[in-house]
């Protein structure tokens, strides 16, 4: 019995220190619902594309579509440019989407 708490805790003490937090830790935050998208770069996504945070689909589809007709390659942009709006617009529909704003 006391070889099981001991590897226990040598197992709890591993956890913290390679995960950086306590197992039970975990287990709290599992119940509470997280969004998963990272709200600084839902931020700057809003900013890039002029949009703001009560925007919903069609909104940013809208503001990706004037912006992406600036920036097009086929126009003088770059594709990297194109490839940053279009990462902004997917983020911001799946908020728009997840927050209820269809």
């Amino acid at each position: 019995m006391i070889k099981l708490a001991v590897i226990l805790a040598v197992i709890v003490i591993c956890w913290r220190w390679a995960l950086g937090e306590w197992p039970w830790h975990y287990l709290q935050n599992a119940k509470k619902p997280k969004s998963k998208l990272n709200r600084p770069n839902l931020n700057r996504a809003r900013l890039l594309l002029g949009v703001s945070p009560q925007a919903d689909a069609t909104q940013i589809r809208d503001a990706h579509r004037k912006l992406a007709n600036e920036l097009h390659p086929d126009k003088g942009g770059s594709d990297a440019r194109l490839a940053e709006i279009n990462a902004a617009r997917d983020l911001l529909i799946a908020d728009a989407e997840e927050q209820g704003n269809e």
